[in-house]
């Protein structure tokens, strides 16, 4: 019997994945094996020697302490891609909420009174200073081709904008996704420079925080919009409120309102609802719970963010997983323990990222119920369990 913390609400569909004869979910569980979170800030978080895992119900990770995570022998996991169709669709109001000035007349409109003149001919006298010009046949840059870039760019290509893409990291699975006329940018600066919009699809990270700043700011059209459905950490807001008020970019439509740009001209700030839809939120439970799953009850790994790819089958009989530093004679080491038990070792997979590895043993023999304990006294090894 596994235990589960949620420490938000979550989808009841994870109980399709996650049942209650193997199964305890709880919001209090004080030694969970796995924890699923969405929002809560877990870097403060005293991490109990039983958690195995975190799957984060969504595709951002900043509220979890990941190298913390690896040093203890945590599998930290993401859902890419779940709330991609959701994101995408709210990018695509917001290239038109930054073409139109939509807002604004809807505003004007809410103050029209019937008078002398009918509201009607208020409409037809006002609505003038309301023009914006049409997405069609305009240029849109998509800074990362991930699962939400490549769904924007399709879309975008789709109502007939010319789409240029920037990705130094583009996978082969997302490639073979584009659309054929989508173009790749061979720089961050070109695409700037020949957009009339930018929409900003890369993760947080200490290389990417204030990615757009003053001077690639000054790159862009001045007529060019910016949108930024990531985290707002990407653009420097100081320096996007300077620019809009300086007339060196035109609108800057952001789903993460910050004290730099809340208030400022040409600001279109939304409340963080890019995956505020039921059909996300239940596509990142589903997959989020069933990562958990899969990794308690089979050791295999899918969309970590701090641990080697490693998808398997379940064990014929036994298991044995180990995370260790990516470091020569570890499997070596592994092995030997493995027959000093007198297990025979039937099958083993060993994969690694960076400085951290992952090796799976499965055996036909009888395992003796300390030998995850004999692998863990190994130098390196960061944590050891058996499975199954």
């Amino acid at each position: 019997m596994y235990t589960i913390q949620t420490l938000n609400a979550i989808s009841p569909v994870i109980y399709n994945h996650l049942p209650q004869e193997d199964f305890t979910v709880s919001k209090e569980a004080a030694q969970p094996d796995a924890v699923i979170v969405r929002s809560a800030s877990m870097l403060e978080m005293e991490l109990p020697g039983s958690l195995l895992s975190i799957a984060r119900a969504g595709a951002g990770y900043n509220n979890i302490p990941v190298d913390k995570c690896t040093a203890a022998g945590i599998c930290v996991f993401n859902t890419p891609g779940a709330n991609a169709n959701a994101v995408k669709e709210l990018v695509l109001a917001g290239l038109l909420l930054a073409s139109r000035d939509i807002i604004g007349g809807v505003e004007w409109a809410k103050g029209l009174k019937p008078g002398e003149t009918s509201v009607a001919k208020q409409v037809e006298k006002g609505k003038g200073q309301f023009v914006g010009p049409e997405i069609q046949g305009k240029t849109l840059g998509v800074m990362g081709l991930g699962a939400i870039g490549v769904l924007v760019a399709n879309a975008a290509e789709a109502l007939g904008m010319k789409v240029i893409g920037y990705d130094p990291f583009l996978s082969v699975d997302n490639a073979w996704a584009l659309s054929r006329s989508i173009q790749r940018s061979n720089s961050l600066e070109a695409l700037l420079e020949q957009s009339d919009y930018v929409t900003i699809h890369i993760p947080l990270s200490d290389k990417t925080r204030n990615m757009i700043d003053e001077s690639m700011l000054a790159k862009m059209k001045p007529s060019a919009a910016l949108l930024n459905f990531s985290r707002a950490e990407l653009c420097d807001g100081k320096a996007v409120a300077a620019a809009l008020a300086a007339g060196k970019l035109r609108r800057y439509v952001v789903d993460f309102p910050t004290e730099d740009v809340l208030n400022a001209p040409g600001v279109i700030a939304i409340p963080h609802l890019g995956a505020s839809t039921p059909e996300s939120e239940d596509n990142c439970a589903d997959m989020a719970a069933k990562q958990t799953r899969d990794y308690l009850m089979t050791g295999s790994i899918r969309n970590s963010v701090n641990l080697p790819a490693c998808e398997l089958a379940p064990a014929e009989k036994h298991r044995i997983s180990v995370i260790h530093k990516n470091v020569p004679n570890m499997i070596s080491q592994i092995a030997a323990v493995m027959g000093q038990a007198n297990v025979n070792i039937e099958h083993m997979v060993n994969r690694s990222r960076g400085d951290i590895a992952y090796t799976v043993v499965d055996s036909l023999d009888d395992v003796p119920a300390d030998i995850a304990q004999a692998l863990s006294a190994i130098e390196g090894v960061v944590r050891a369990r058996s499975i199954c």
